[in-house]
């Protein structure tokens, strides 16, 4: 009775946030099929979670209690450490002897893109936004840890930001990941649409994709997975989750005897850059019991697209509208700088960095570097329906070499902490010798 009486509100408030949301996403789902929103690369998720902003308390019609709103602002980090672990546990794991060129380009394409969006925030605070609006010089970090970590990185970087005399950087860091993640969906759809249109674009899996789209009848859809298959396929992913969870734990547990930077770097390391590797020690160790028949591709998939949708819902319904009010200019000018750069790297580097198949290599990244993984992934499903590409297994390697560093990791932790340190021109330099290096690699491999 005691425990009824102090469990019984919360289970009954998650119980509510689960059926709000999942009814949000029913109803966009059900308008977005017949307005054809896929067409245009517009994700249903996007249009339930405009549906949430307008019911949220400060919304329109305000109609969602604000529980349920505080329940779902902290669902981003859970669900993207979901959709990381779903990464590798599906797909055979790749053999390392044919793996060097395409993971090699994807890596110096991951790192230009990461350290260009440190470059083009820093110009754009020291040129623009400090001598017209006096921003705090810390703003130069918001791209990178919103547009590539996303809300689980800006809200662990919070408190570091606090500390630093940057109190709003939180606050602004959702605020620019939303506006991230959108900008993942819409512009990122956009190009798939567009390259579908001009096959130049395209590599050769999207090719082909996109030609059986104009002239092949749908093949019929398999037939849905039993509840023993996803009661098996979502314990699997579990495990991942828990390994990567004892991973960090094991950091942590490591950290004090290597020093105090060490320490504050891991103790700013969210669970899910960890989640890969769990996926990567369960897929290996099925494969070595030869019981990879565990693992169901089209079940992790279908794990990982729900919990991309369900990210989306939640991340936009819980936009901080007085924010992008306050500081929409600022806001606006580092957002729009991080978009063009992201889509130059994309649009005129990867090309010549990446081997055949490029444009499906490239707009996972695109949508990775400007939204999250899971935006990356919604966008390779768009450009290579049939997974006829590479892409997935260079990419999900290429997250387990970078994420511990980019993205929420080292790097991200180290930048304030260099920035108040050495001061912004100088970490902005530095940045613009690592930017031209990445690209002088990339563009040496491509030659070759």
């Amino acid at each position: 009775m005691v425990l009824l009486e102090r469990w019984g509100p919360a289970v009954g408030w998650l119980a509510a946030a689960t059926g709000i949301l999942v009814v949000l996403l029913a109803i966009a789902l059900t308008i977005g099929g017949r307005l054809g929103l896929k067409r245009w690369g517009i994700p249903e998720a996007l249009l339930a979670g405009m549906l949430g902003l307008l019911l949220a308390p400060s919304g329109l019609l305000p109609l969602i209690p604000e529980p349920v709103m505080t329940l779902w602002d902290g669902l981003p980090l859970p669900l993207l450490t979901l959709v990381f672990a779903t990464l590798l546990l599906g797909k055979p794991l790749p053999k390392l002897s044919g793996l060097w060129r395409p993971l090699s380009g994807q890596v110096l394409l991951a790192l230009t893109l990461a350290f260009g969006q440190y470059l083009v925030a820093g110009l754009a605070v020291l040129f623009v936004l400090q001598p017209l609006l006096g921003v705090h010089p810390l703003m130069a970090c918001l791209i990178e840890v919103a547009f590539e970590g996303g809300h689980g990185s800006a809200a662990a970087m919070g408190p570091s930001y606090a500390s630093l005399g940057f109190a709003s950087g939180e606050a602004l860091g959702l605020a620019m990941a939303t506006v991230g993640l959108l900008a993942a969906s819409v512009v990122g759809g956009v190009v798939v649409v567009l390259a579908r249109r001009r096959q130049g674009l395209l590599g050769q899996g999207a090719q082909q994709a996109a030609q059986l789209q104009t002239l092949e009848p749908l093949a019929p859809v398999a037939p849905s997975a039993g509840p023993a298959a996803w009661a098996v396929n979502l314990a699997l992913a579990g495990a991942a989750v828990l390994l990567g969870a004892a991973l960090l734990e094991v950091l942590r547990w490591f950290a004090p005897w290597l020093g105090g930077g060490f320490t504050a770097v891991v103790e700013a390391l969210p669970v899910f850059p960890l989640a890969i590797a769990g996926s990567l020690l369960v897929r290996l160790v099925l494969e070595k019991a030869n019981q990879q028949g565990l693992a169901s591709a089209a079940v992790q998939g279908q794990v990982g697209a729900i919990s991309a949708d369900l990210l989306i819902t939640a991340a936009t319904a819980c936009l901080d509208l007085s924010l992008l009010r306050h500081d929409w200019v600022s806001l606006s000018v580092l957002a729009l700088a991080g978009l063009l750069w992201n889509l130059a790297v994309v649009l005129l580097l990867a090309p010549r960095f990446l081997p055949p198949d490029w444009f499906e290599r490239a707009i996972i990244e695109f949508g990775q570097a400007t939204g999250v993984a899971a935006s990356g992934l919604l966008l390779l499903r768009m450009a290579d329906p049939d997974d006829r590409s590479d892409a997935l297994p260079a990419f999900s390697i290429k997250q387990l070499l970078l994420q511990p560093f980019l993205a929420g990791g080292v790097i991200t932790v180290v930048a304030p902490l260099a920035i108040d340190g050495w001061g912004l021109p100088a970490w902005t330099s530095l940045c613009l010798a690592l930017v031209v290096l990445w690209i002088g690699l990339g563009l040496l491999l491509g030659r070759r």
